[in-house]
């Protein structure tokens, strides 16, 4: 095993870390993209002993990583579709990430499918079925009663214990699952960025990629303007739904995803994941998340986004509509857009399958992942899921290897590395830090609080965030600007008018350094 070493990214190191590129010039491994995929495989690569720089044009978790419903999904979905192979690796996945890489940042959740009095029996059994699919599933990805307990029917009174807000007239009772969530997206990648780094990853932010190959890249600081000459023996691509813009030969058929973001006061106080079933279709389901910060997270769409890709995608009209026509059918006062905090939405870079838009449905295309090579040489990773990213980095990885002529003697160890901040549960419990800091930093958290007690004063009046947490984003998590802090190392920015109060403190955080 490789010596892991320091696994802090600041503006400091980036600058070392690029004067060393531009004066070595050459890697085994560029990786291009900073998204959960991307820092799968710079990890995955440097603990096989190669030398690896990230690149990515933005910041970290920039794209799609950050826009998921924070679930670590354990494959219900798929399993409902007949996708039984996805279904079975998403189930192994999510017990790596809460037993062994990520217990501070993933914890079993509660999901609770009510049956409401327009459900049909035939909805009631899939759902039914589907749940039950997922206890064998977690069973054989061996996934013990102790993180997942088994489903079970559940009666009215309970279904409104977890969810006060619903419609208690004609409640027929309904199923309990349980499934994993992460405390965040973007902290997770946040999480695989700094670990890769301790292994002697170079993790560049704001460094675009230009001029791609199968053998190298011009790399080009975003600040300074600088252009450094990249020569490496496997390029990946993992730039997600940029895919097609890095490497050639590749169509992909973008999906939208569309969540609400509504403050846990409208819900009544939500503890579990709400299932609410799409009213004339049978496999489809609206979800409440209960999430940090007081917040539920309603979604999602899954509608075609053709032309364009924009950087930060906007939900439409009609999907802010939808999901709240949707999650209404459920609960005894409606929403309404007055209730709204903010929206977000991303993009699900799908291989496109051929088939004309409106043709079949995003929702029907394969959410297995794909890796393709170039004719230059450049393997890219499209498709697949949060939860699989791990297996998705070692599959490119792999495919590079194979192709190239490096020797490797080390396998994948990435199934049993722990993040930074991960310990078990029983050295989690012991952390000598409030629940809030251990959730979001795990063994760090300490660390984190460390020093002058007035940085542990909330940044403003109606926000946990406090200035030691921005403090230790800008000198220990990579950000480099203002937005990083607030909208990807904390997720404040997901409430314009929470984010105009915090900025004043992020730009004190970047003063202290």
């Amino acid at each position: 095993m490789i010596a892991v070493g320091n696994a802090s990214l600041n503006a400091a190191r980036r600058t070392r870390e690029l004067d060393w590129l531009d004066t070595t010039g050459e890697v085994d491994v560029l990786v291009i993209g900073g998204g959960v995929t991307g820092v799968g495989v710079a990890l995955d690569a440097a603990a096989r002993g190669l030398t690896v720089a990230l690149v990515e044009k933005h910041d970290l978790a920039f794209g799609t990583s950050r826009w998921s419903s924070k679930l670590v999904h354990g494959g219900l979905r798929y399993l409902a579709s007949g996708h039984v192979g996805i279904a079975y690796e998403s189930a192994v996945e999510r017990g790596i990430l809460m037993k062994t890489t990520a217990p501070h940042l993933v914890r079993p959740v509660p999901q609770i499918a009510p049956w409401l009095p327009q459900a049909t029996f035939v909805q009631a059994a899939l759902l039914r079925s589907a749940f039950l699919g997922g206890d064998v599933l977690r069973t054989f990805a061996h996934t013990s009663d102790d993180y997942l307990p088994h489903s079970r029917r559940i009666s009215s009174a309970e279904i409104l214990r977890y969810a006060p807000t619903l419609r208690p007239s004609g409640l027929r009772g309904g199923f309990l699952t349980w499934d994993g969530q992460l405390y965040d997206d973007a902290r997770l990648v946040v999480a695989i960025a700094r670990t890769a780094a301790s292994y002697g990853a170079r993790v560049l932010t704001y460094c675009a990629a230009e001029q791609v190959t199968g053998s190298g890249a011009v790399v080009v600081d975003q600040f300074s303007g600088r252009r450094i000459d990249v020569a490496a023996r496997m390029v990946i691509n993992a730039t997600g739904i940029w895919a097609d813009q890095v490497a050639s030969g590749i169509k992909l058929r973008p999906s939208r995803g569309t969540h609400l973001v509504l403050p846990q006061s409208a819900f009544g106080g939500l503890s579990a994941v709400l299932t609410v079933p799409v009213p004339g279709e049978l496999r489809r389901v609206v979800m409440a998340i209960p999430a940090p910060e007081g917040r539920v997270y309603v979604g999602l769409t899954d509608e075609d986004a053709p032309g364009p890709v924009s950087d930060v995608p906007e939900a439409t009209d009609a999907e802010i509509d939808f999901l709240l026509a949707t999650i209404n059918t459920a609960v005894r006062t409606p929403l309404t857009r007055a209730d709204l905090l903010g929206t977000y939405a991303g993009l699900r870079p799908l291989l496109d399958t051929g088939h004309q838009p409106g043709e079949h449905k995003t929702a029907d295309i394969s959410r297995r992942h794909a890796v393709l090579t170039s004719a230059d040489g450049i393997v890219t990773i499209v498709g697949g899921k949060l939860t699989t990213y791990r297996r998705m980095a070692q599959d490119a990885l792999d495919t590079a290897l194979g192709q190239s002529s490096v020797e490797v003697r080390r396998p994948c160890l990435t199934h049993r590395i722990p993040l930074v901040g991960a310990a078990d549960r029983v050295r989690l419990a012991a952390v000598r830090a409030p629940g809030r800091f251990v959730e979001r930093y795990g063994m760090e958290a300490p660390e984190v609080i460390a020093g002058d007690p007035s940085l542990l004063v909330p940044i403003a009046p109606g926000l946990a965030t406090t200035q030691a947490e921005l403090r230790f984003a800008v000198r220990h998590e990579g950000a480099m600007t203002e937005d990083d802090v607030l909208d990807r190392r904390t997720r404040i920015g997901l409430s314009a008018a929470d984010r105009a109060v915090a900025l004043p403190a992020a730009q004190a955080a970047f003063a202290s350094v």
